[in-house]
């Protein structure tokens, strides 16, 4: 949730509200309260994903290597002032919710739409006032955290009740956000991390006291504040006749600006109005219309935690409960293990299908004037539809399993109504396993049994023994890449060496070392495959946890398999004709291994009646044209590159905010060669050096803006 103008109302109108604060300090004095307690923040993670993303790359797909490094610097600094984090993600949108949900990805379309303009116009990521966090951020944060050795935790009502529920429960020292409804509740302080400066280890403290003094309000009065100035509950036009009656019995200075008038004029209609004490029907005596009652009293009740009483609503209610359950799957115990696995952040997308049939994907790197490229959405689907299929039981008689509503932004969705999408039978053998089976059953047969369904989500059950030979991370890769050959007809095999030579040099680099890739410019393209394989990894991920996990859920994440940057050069260099040795950066093993992988997508491709041809393509210059547009695209090495001098940028290691011991590598085109892991590029026989790929031609600012 959020309450409108209420953040920016108490950063300017009302002095003292906003208080800087040591947070070692804060913990020292927590610790003297409360002898023996480890001091806690409960840290909202969905409000910490654009400050934790400070990679200067983010357009490529992500650079998941140096986040997990950021995210590990992070709980690093908090660590070594004895602080302790808990970190709680969205795990549910509520129903109620659904609209504002609507309302911001469509306007979050508007900024993608801009960010691929801007690319084509100047070959360039654009400044981050138009950042769009990598797809699926939220989930891999969840699973890195874990990995840290971090309690994290998914939520299964809406988060930020269940953060202030944990924070008051617990005692926490504060709550780590950056959202408004944290100065409603009445629980733990409320710091901002977007004033978080983690070298001095401070922030600013929202103080909902003086915010009350200020207003002349009580702390329970505020969850009305709240919803009569408009929050995702309570949409802002639903009360607008409301507030232009405070507005116009509204006492105070005609001097305020109308968004802080409006917030004393509220605070002031509430106070007038406040029903006797020991009274809980206080929003009854208001005059309001039936509908607009019934909507308060909704609001209103989503703020009061566990044994608080409101004096406008009847808190004798129970507390607001997850979205009303379809008792989708008989078996108790199936529930009971995907709801635990889901709260503790070990599984992604089962316990939302069996227990409420609804999904929802935000917002993709996706390029609405791309007609060639499936979105991702689409992509995808037949693999959901089959993962459904396993989650969902068949139920007695003729009828189907009922549907999974599917929110899923893509271009042209307007999201006017979900999707409904079918589940689909895996397509084994033996029919669909039970999912007993696969999540309690043991031993070889039963692990046989889980990798022949995980497989088969993909369609890809008959090549399971040649997927296998592969460790995992290799294995999921070059699934998808399959996969994603065998769904889109326009993928070439220069996109497939791309994938595949990026997944292989992966494996040798540190993340300093992927920090010196160097772009000769933004490819909009290339943008959007990065994306694309992004996403397939979080289907990936749910298959995996689906079925009863075969595979190691961290060999499949995208630190262990994708690189943004490293996909982009390698993109680049695919289809500007660069050789294998040249891809693979003269290194035999990597080349070795990089033409096995290449053999066997090809190979599978071949035997499901799909050739994959060579179609290479002119990215655009910084002025938005393919170079050499005069000439064939088909011609190997023209002549018009040859007087190119490569003028390149990078994107160095910025952490967010930069530890204490942070000291700034050597940037640009003259960084260390060998602490960037330069390898000298292969020969022909004969002693010619191979030629380089193409490069952009000088423009006039060749370094991208931040």
């Amino acid at each position: 949730m959020g309450v409108k103008g209420l953040q920016g109302f108490v950063e300017n109108a009302t002095p003292g509200t906003c208080v800087q604060v040591d947070l070692r300090e804060m913990a020292e004095q927590h610790r003297r309260a409360w002898p023996g307690r480890i001091p806690t923040l409960a840290v909202d993670g969905m409000a910490c994903l654009r400050l934790w993303y400070s990679c200067r790359a983010w357009v490529h797909g992500g650079q998941w290597r140096e986040y997990r490094h950021l995210l590990e610097d992070f709980v690093g600094a908090f660590s070594a002032a004895g602080i302790r984090l808990v970190f709680f993600f969205d795990g549910v949108v509520e129903d109620g919710k659904r609209e504002e949900w609507v309302r911001r990805r469509l306007r979050v379309n508007k900024d993608v739409a801009r960010v691929f303009q801007h690319i084509k116009l100047h070959g360039q990521q654009p400044g981050r006032n138009l950042l769009c966090i990598p797809s699926s951020l939220a989930t891999f944060s969840m699973f890195a955290l874990k990995s840290l050795g971090q309690e994290t935790w998914n939520t299964v009502l809406e988060a930020d009740y269940e953060i202030a529920s944990y924070a008051l429960e617990k005692g926490c020292m504060g709550i780590l956000s950056q959202d408004s409804d944290f100065l409603i509740f009445d629980t733990a302080p409320y710091l901002s991390v977007s004033r978080l400066q983690l070298n001095r280890m401070s922030t600013v403290q929202l103080s909902r006291e003086t915010l009350c003094r200020a207003l002349h309000l009580h702390l329970s009065d505020l969850p009305l504040l709240a919803c009569v100035l408009g929050n995702d509950t309570v949409p802002e036009q639903h009360l607008h006749r409301l507030r232009s009656k405070c507005m116009a019995e509204y006492s105070g200075k005609s001097s305020q600006t109308p968004n802080h008038g409006k917030v004393f004029a509220v605070a002031e209609f509430i106070s007038s109005n406040r029903p006797p004490s020991g009274e809980s029907d206080g929003i009854a005596r208001l005059p309001l219309s039936d509908v607009d009652q019934a909507l308060l009293e909704e609001g209103v009740r989503k703020y009061v935690l566990p044994g608080q009483r409101s004096p406008w609503v009847d808190t004798d209610t129970p507390s607001p409960r997850p979205m009303c359950e379809m008792e989708r799957f008989p078996s108790a115990d199936i529930m009971q293990a995907a709801k635990e696995k889901h709260v503790k952040a070990e599984c992604f997308m089962a316990y939302k299908v069996l227990y409420s049939g609804v999904m929802e994907c935000s917002n993709t790197l996706e390029d609405e004037e791309e007609k060639d490229l499936l979105p991702q959405a689409l992509m995808y689907r037949p693999a959901r539809e089959r993962l459904y299929g396993l989650l969902l039981p068949k139920p007695a008689g003729s009828s189907p399993a009922s549907a999974v509503k599917e929110w899923f932004v893509f271009p042209g969705n307007q999201l006017q109504e979900p999707d409904l999408v079918s589940p689909v039978l895996l397509g084994l053998p033996g029919g669909n396993p039970e999912l007993s089976a696969l999540w309690f059953g043991e031993g070889a047969a039963v692990l046989a049994l889980r990798t022949s369904a995980f497989f088969a989500v993909f369609s890809l059950h008959d090549f399971t023994q040649d997927l296998q030979t592969l460790d995992t991370p290799l294995m999921a890769v070059t699934l998808l890449v399959i996969y994603i050959s065998l769904q889109d007809s326009q993928l070439s095999l220069e996109d497939v060496e791309a994938y595949l030579s990026q997944a292989v040099c992966l494996r040798g680099k540190s993340y300093k070392e992927l920090l010196c890739t160097r772009l000769s410019a933004v490819d909009s393209r290339a943008v959007q495959l990065g994306s694309l394989f992004v996403r397939g990894l979080g289907v990936l991920i749910a298959a995996n946890n689906a079925c009863g996990s075969p595979f190691h859920s961290d060999d499949l994440m995208p630190w262990n398999t994708f690189d943004g940057l490293l996909f982009h050069s390698k993109y680049q260099q695919a289809h500007h004709w660069s050789t294998d040795g040249e891809l693979l950066e003269g290194n035999d093993s990597w080349l070795s291994q990089f033409r096995q992988l290449r053999e066997l997508v090809l190979s599978v491709c071949r035997r499901r009646g799909k050739d994959i041809h060579s179609t290479p393509r002119r990215a655009p210059t910084a002025s938005g044209q393919p170079m050499g547009s005069q000439d064939s695209p088909t011609e190997k090495r023209p002549q018009h590159f040859k007087n190119y001098r490569p003028q390149h940028f990078s994107y160095p290691e910025q952490p967010w905010p930069p530890p204490q011991n942070y000291r700034p590598q050597s940037r640009g085109p003259r960084a260390d060669t060998h602490e960037c892991g330069y390898r000298p590029r292969s020969r022909r026989p004969g002693g010619q050096r191979y030629r380089l790929a193409p490069r952009w031609p000088q423009h006039p600012n060749p370094r991208p803006h931040y």
